[in-house]
């Protein structure tokens, strides 16, 4: 694999980050305009923006149903239903820095899951890196020591139901199309959250509201597709490390956006998430070396016929 096309989909996934992140920035700013399941309805109308850029020629529209694995099928987009509705809330109701600290558990959430349902074996590495994880939230959250809202408890919804639907992915990523996959991401917002936005709808009453549930909607597309893009140009590790810059993203717009600035003892627990989540990806990093290097001992071997041949 060349150098250069990794970096390209490594280029992407920075790009596709940052545009989640200005996402949730959108989000945020709607809290108190708009209902927040209406704002996560608005996220599944503009993915069916970039259906024609995922659709391979002579796939048919019909495989964005469940046509093949209903099951879990319908498990990714009920996850995706409650991450939508979940994650919006908690940025309209949290600093953006204290929502996007709980959404990281994402990872370590994976890896304790995939030990429960997919009995994969995790490292030492792993585990301290959960560890980590789950020491920095505390830290955020001081429970005890400050007032939880409804707001942390949507946070860490949204970061469970994203893990759950990762481990679908994966029990259903070698028989499922992307075409499908992507069908059940948008299934949920739209039919999920639109029917919970139906008793308290309302039009967008002026410019500025449409301004940001289009810049909610759009950028959340559009890091859709960068993702899948840069998934395909690079490996997992490669697209991972960059989800990290969302952080930077929260601090700027919290500073200088929302008037959030973080407390000592919020960023001493954003750096510890931030660290494990860190480990995880060395750990990933490592393990892609490692299986890239008895790929390469294999294909360098001498074959059996040839070593026969010699010898005769």
């Amino acid at each position: 694999m060349k150098s250069s096309f990794i970096t390209s989909g490594t280029t992407l996934a920075f790009a596709a980050f940052s545009a989640f992140a200005i996402s949730d920035a959108f989000s945020k700013l709607l809290a108190g305009v708009l209902d927040p399941f209406e704002v996560a309805f608005s996220g599944g109308v503009f993915g069916l923006l970039i259906i024609p850029f995922i659709r391979k020629p002579g796939e048919s529209l019909l495989d964005l149903l469940p046509r093949r694995d209903p099951f879990m099928w319908f498990v990714r987009a009920l996850c995706t239903f409650v991450a939508t509705a979940a994650s919006v809330e908690a940025f309209m109701l949290l600093p953006m820095t204290e929502a996007l600290t709980l959404l990281f558990l994402m990872p370590l959430f994976v890896t304790v899951l995939s030990v429960i349902f997919l009995k994969e074996k995790v490292t030492a590495w792993a585990w301290l890196a959960v560890a980590l994880g789950f020491v920095g939230v505390l830290v955020v959250m001081r429970p005890g020591m400050r007032a939880l809202n409804f707001g942390h408890l949507c946070a860490l919804m949204a970061a469970l139901a994203c893990s759950i639907s990762v481990i679908a992915c994966r029990v259903g990523g070698g028989t499922t199309s992307r075409l499908s996959m992507f069908g059940s991401s948008l299934a949920g917002p739209l039919i999920g959250d639109g029917a919970l936005m139906l008793p308290h709808m309302q039009w967008p009453h002026d410019a500025m509201c449409w301004i940001n549930l289009f810049g909610y909607g759009f950028l959340a597309a559009l890091g859709q597709l960068l993702m899948m893009i840069a998934t395909a140009r690079a490996p997992a590790n490669k697209v991972a490390l960059p989800q990290y810059s969302q952080m930077i993203w929260a601090v700027g717009f919290s500073y200088f956006l929302f008037n959030n600035p973080l407390d000592a003892w919020t960023a001493v627990g954003i750096v510890i998430v931030t660290f494990s989540g860190m480990l995880n990806w060395i750990r990933q990093r490592i393990r892609y070396r490692q299986a890239a290097r008895r790929e390469h001992s294999r294909s360098c071997a001498p074959k059996p016929h040839i070593l026969q041949a010699s010898s005769t």
